[in-house]
């Protein structure tokens, strides 16, 4: 399946024109990804490529057993960053892209949480996207810089040509250093969730793991908290993997339905953890 497109999985569903109106420039390729080396303090687990050298997709952590035995209840919340370069107009005219107060409650629920960002967001708000990224409790994933497809057909998306995605993807990795995140993990969210074996091979290389999920919020232009509460509460399972947005004009409903699905899921005996640790060794 993952060789096909998932569009079906997209967390935007229908609102995605609106959220991810596209038209950025062409991107300048970037030097190099910033893949972990041997000299950063520890580096971040990444899956082994597909066949072919195919860049390998994680969708959700395998039912892990913690030491004594029993499953290890543990859920991974993602937040998509998004924004585009021709979305600065509105930006200026006030439009927020950016949810602080999303931000300040998981820092006050203390909720480890994976940011998938784009380049763009970076270069917006970049003192928000250096305190993310400096925050223990966070990691900063890479999710394009322009968020164009990587596929046709992804919800009305313009695309990115195959020649251009790989270039489009360290253009948003170079954004994250210069706002001052020093050590972006090495995990791509496709724009729109779509992907197929052309987009996976164009990245192949890049040293990422593309990261998808299997619950949907469905808090993508939602207005109700609960419905949005519900429908993360109903999903979750043991090693799942949340896709959720931190974008206040796009996404006003989701703070408030964290502050319901925070307790809850502890209340269930869940803990909150970066992506990164489902990915690793064990998990």
């Amino acid at each position: 399946m993952f060789l096909k497109k998932a569009t079906a999985a997209c967390a935007l569903a229908t609102g995605a024109v609106a959220l991810t109106a596209c038209g950025a420039p062409d991107a300048p390729r970037a030097a190099t990804l910033p893949a972990p080396s041997a000299s950063t303090p520890s580096r971040p687990p990444t899956l082994a490529p597909g066949p072919g050298g195919l860049t390998p997709v994680f969708l959700k952590a395998a039912k892990a057993r913690d030491r004594h035995g029993k499953h290890d209840k543990t859920v991974a919340l993602t937040f998509d960053a998004d924004m585009t370069a021709d979305q600065g107009p509105r930006a200026a005219a006030g439009e927020r892209f950016d949810n602080p107060r999303l931000i300040g409650t998981l820092r006050r629920l203390k909720v480890s949480a994976t940011v998938f960002m784009t380049g763009r967001w970076a270069e917006e708000y970049p003192r928000q996207a250096r305190a993310i990224g400096r925050d223990p409790l966070f990691e900063v994933a890479n999710h394009s810089y322009s968020h164009h497809a990587f596929t046709e057909d992804c919800y009305g998306l313009p695309t990115v040509p195959a020649s251009g995605m790989r270039a489009d993807v360290e253009r948003a990795f170079a954004a994250f250093r210069t706002a001052g995140i020093e050590h972006a993990m090495p995990y791509f969210r496709f724009p729109g969730g779509c992907y197929d074996k052309a987009a996976l091979k164009a990245l192949s290389g890049t040293g990422v793991t593309a990261v998808q999920w299997d619950v949907v919020s469905g808090d993508a232009f939602a207005t109700d908290a609960g419905a949005v509460a519900r429908q993360v509460l109903d999903g979750v399972r043991p090693g799942s993997v949340v896709v959720m947005h931190c974008t206040r004009s796009a996404a006003p409903a989701t703070e408030e339905a964290l502050r319901t699905i925070v307790p809850e899921l502890r209340e269930r005996g869940y803990r909150f953890v970066k992506v990164s640790e489902l990915i690793r060794p064990g998990a």
